[in-house]
């Protein structure tokens, strides 16, 4: 029996099995039919798609509360994408607009951005301030994995 992985739909949000040597075959999400992104790229979210990913993820969810104006989220972006592409399927990342989406960063207690924030089985396992790169990226989503 080979490895599941999870993607998201982009269209409609659905969190989607598929069996690890299927990953390359053009999935399609099971509600929409729209063909699933299987390379792991980070999606944007609002509040509410954030709230249902990270209650029904069977997977670990990395969220990046980010700012377009804030340099070091810039910085980061690139060495999110990477990450999201080497884990792909083993680990959803999403990213929040704290600009766009006040209310959830102020009650998600947001400070400073960029944050890397940790879920694991729809509670908050881990917090990260700040950018980091490199194995210190690694090293916030590794003990999840």
């Amino acid at each position: 029996m080979s490895e599941a992985l999870f993607f998201r739909c982009g269209a409609c949000g659905q969190l989607n099995k598929i069996a690890a040597e299927r990953r390359f075959d053009a999935p399609k999400c099971g509600r929409c039919k729209q063909k699933l992104d299987t390379t792991g790229q980070p999606q944007d979210v609002s509040d509410a798609e954030l709230q249902r990913a990270v209650a029904s993820a069977p997977v670990p969810v990395l969220v990046d509360f980010w700012a377009p104006w804030c340099g070091p989220c810039r910085q980061l972006a690139p060495h999110i994408a990477d990450l999201a592409a080497r884990h792909a399927g083993k680990l959803l990342v999403l990213k929040l607009d704290t600009e766009q989406h006040r209310q959830t960063a102020a009650a998600l207690q947001i400070q400073s951005i960029p944050t890397l924030c940790v879920y694991r089985g729809g509670e908050l396992a881990f917090r990260q301030p700040g950018a980091v790169f490199g194995p210190q990226l690694e090293a916030v989503v590794a003990p999840f994995l």
